[in-house]
């Protein structure tokens, strides 16, 4: 298998906390895991997967998120995001299946693509 072939998969779990939080403005009452937070988890995932799989010099950044956010999930709770390689267009795109679930629940799944950069020259750098 060579190291970014369609099929291979990563699950990292995380505990719902800190920054992954949100209350919705004060409007729910507690705090839950935020759209925002469940998105950085599957990146997180995708983005670990793809560099573990990649030569040296190499990284990805992410150009686009499609998620649906289907079910709420409470402080404190452990969530697994997945992140399943389904397909490489020329050689440097990467597009991903994600999902995040709760206890065999699903709490979020969509795809995600990234795309293959040289980090070389990125060292050191300013905008």
């Amino acid at each position: 298998m060579s190291p970014l072939d369609p099929g291979i998969e990563r699950t990292d779990e995380f505990v719902v906390e800190d920054r992954l939080l949100t209350d919705v403005g004060g409007t729910i009452g507690s705090s839950v895991l935020s759209t925002p937070g469940m998105i950085a988890m599957m990146e997180r995932t995708a983005a670990i997967l793809s560099f573990e799989n990649l030569p040296e010099g190499s990284a990805t950044v992410g150009f686009e998120v499609c998620v649906k956010h289907v079910s709420a999930v409470a402080e404190g709770a452990t969530c697994t995001a997945r992140a399943t390689l389904r397909e490489v267009v020329d050689g440097r795109k990467l597009h991903f299946d994600v999902l995040v679930t709760e206890g065999g629940r699903t709490i979020g799944v969509g795809t995600h693509q990234r795309r293959v950069i040289q980090v070389a020259g990125f060292e050191g750098s300013s905008s």
